[in-house]
């Protein structure tokens, strides 16, 4: 099973939520309190993710008074594999696959070397299409009754 870490999704969570609060003017400053808050996602997580996002680019540090966080760019230029890139590394399903950042003891002998970058560039690919916009909730397109949500 391919699957990603709890920060991953931490974060795709806290970036959405951020999207969701940016009504196409000047991104809005958010603080890793705030943000913790408003998620649900735990406090030190959120601080150490806003690190990591602002260092890929993702997010811009604003410091002093009124400082924070905000998205550096609209939700629909940031791309999962972007996300993904920047708090899990390289997106590489095997240790023979270009851009590894891990090394196989049997390359050398094994026949499949180098065989799964196909596979990799697929999934690649596939993170690179959806956007961060496109993972957001989409509101109801009605208020539910009271009888509705209680079904």
């Amino acid at each position: 099973m391919i699957r990603l870490n709890k920060m991953t999704d931490y974060a795709v969570v806290m970036l959405s939520h951020m999207a969701g609060h940016d009504e196409g003017r000047d991104a809005k400053v958010v603080t890793a309190v705030q943000m913790a808050q408003d998620s649900g996602v735990p406090l030190p997580s959120v601080s150490k993710l806003m690190k990591q996002l602002s260092k890929a680019g993702i997010l811009t540090s604003h410091r002093g008074a009124g400082g924070g966080y905000s998205l550096d760019r609209a939700a629909g230029d940031v791309t999962m594999a972007e996300i993904i890139t920047a708090l899990e590394g390289p997106i590489a399903l095997t240790a023979c696959v270009d851009g590894s950042d891990t090394t196989c003891g049997s390359m050398t002998l094994c026949s499949m070397s180098g065989n799964w970058n196909q596979v990799n560039q697929a999934i690649q690919g596939a993170l690179e299409s959806v956007s961060l916009a496109e993972m957001m909730p989409r509101p109801f397109a009605f208020e539910p009754t009271p009888e509705e949500l209680a079904k």
